[in-house]
């Protein structure tokens, strides 16, 4: 058989696949990725050159294809956007950058399909969230982290934000990954949550809580609101309850601070809400300019943990500065 046959077969598959996977079919998914598993690791090698981050950018490519595998327009050109998805990692690692778009601001693209593609996507991301709650607390902090947040991605941030070694989150994350394999697979036929709506509701009560603080009722929200137990932790140790939360929200506020809503993740067991702050002008610098709420939940749907993460910016060497013009 001619290479070009060869390839026109393989295109023939691919699209197949691919239009299975956007329907939600795991084994196909599976099989797309394992199809281009070698392409996709020639070309991390050929950016990043030989090492442990090749198979790390490798492995968050395929979640990234995974959760973005409804915006494939060409199914026969699927090899060709798994490679960029690679190629726009490893660049974005380089740059001392995670480019992942957060799960629930993925696009969503208008098509003549008309509704059943934008509840098959919608399904998609459902069937994730339940896979990523199989996941033990361990894993699925850092692996929200890297995937859905905005601005906590890098393994510096992550490792700030669980209180572990930045080799203990790549050792999570890959763990993570491969348990998520797993619990894709076995969540294939499960009924599963409606993670656009948690994430709607999150987004309103961020902000109610925002405002709760601004008028002077932030301990009475945390009352009705909050676990009895809830705590404030640093790296993996509670340092104070609710008094010790008011009492620095109150010191903020009272000093010109303002926090305002940029991105919320809701999960059932962990929240992420990422916050700008605006300082007041006669102290810019009074406090960082972003600050992540991440917020494990107990059995009620209640905060239960609290860790504050200020996203510091990863500074880019200077060799690999003409990279980002």
């Amino acid at each position: 058989m001619s290479s070009r046959n060869l390839g026109e077969i393989t295109r023939i598959e691919d699209a197949a696949l691919t239009l299975a996977a956007q329907a939600g079919d795991v084994a196909s998914l599976g099989l797309l990725l394992e199809r281009h598993r070698a392409g996709m690791r020639a070309v991390a090698v050929s950016v990043l050159g030989p090492g442990p981050d090749v198979d790390d950018v490798v492995q968050d490519a395929a979640l990234t294809a995974l959760r973005r595998v409804g915006d494939v327009r060409d199914p026969e050109a699927v090899g060709p956007w798994l490679r960029m998805i690679v190629r726009n990692h490893a660049r974005s690692l380089l740059r001392g950058a995670v480019d992942f778009r957060p799960l629930d601001d993925l696009h969503v693209p208008v098509t003549d399909s008309g509704p059943e593609r934008w509840l098959e996507q919608h399904a998609m991301r459902d069937w994730i969230w339940e896979a990523v709650e199989e996941l033990s607390p361990a894993l699925r902090l850092p692996l929200v982290l890297r995937h859905f947040s905005v601005g906590v991605t890098s393994y510096e941030q992550i490792a700030e934000a669980c209180g572990v070694p930045v080799g203990t989150v790549r050792s999570r994350l890959s763990q993570g990954r491969a348990k998520l394999a797993l619990a894709l697979a076995a969540t294939a036929d499960a009924p599963h949550g409606d993670a656009a709506r948690r994430t709607r509701a999150s987004r309103i009560e961020a902000r109610e809580t925002l405002d709760a603080a601004a008028s002077g009722h932030f301990g009475k929200l945390l009352t009705e609101r909050w676990s009895p137990e809830a705590a404030l932790v640093r790296g993996n140790q509670p340092v104070g309850g609710r008094s010790l939360l008011v009492r620095g929200m109150e010191c903020d506020l009272e000093a010109g601070v303002r926090q305002h809503l940029a991105h919320a993740v809701a999960g059932r067991s962990l929240v992420v809400w990422e916050m700008d702050i605006s300082n007041p002008d006669d102290d810019p610098e009074h406090c960082p300019p972003a600050v992540a709420w991440l917020m494990s939940l107990d059995g009620a749907g209640r905060v239960h943990r609290l860790r504050l993460v200020h996203p510091r910016p990863v500074p880019v060497p200077h060799s690999l500065q003409p990279l980002m013009v």
